[in-house]
């Protein structure tokens, strides 16, 4: 924990972008093929860490735990303010 106040610095690798957008995708893809609304699903698994917000078709539940959470919004936030 910082001690005097400044703000934290989160650092992510920058080529690791394009590697969690893939995850994303897939992920996201995987749960609508299974009839799932997947940006719920999704942001359950990113509030909670819980994996069974994630469904195991297509391998997507160990998919998206090769990333962590912190990672996973840091990215959905840059799509998000880059559009």
């Amino acid at each position: 924990m910082n001690s005097n106040n400044e703000t934290q610095k989160i650092v992510v690798d920058a080529g690791r972008d394009e590697y969690i957008t893939n995850i994303i995708t897939s992920v996201y893809m995987s749960l609508k093929e299974k009839g799932y609304n997947p940006v719920s699903q999704m942001v359950g698994y990113i509030l909670s860490g819980d994996p069974t917000y994630i469904t195991s078709h297509n391998n997507a539940r160990a998919l998206i735990r090769k990333v962590e959470r912190d990672e996973l919004l840091e990215v959905l936030v840059k799509k998000f303010v880059a559009e």
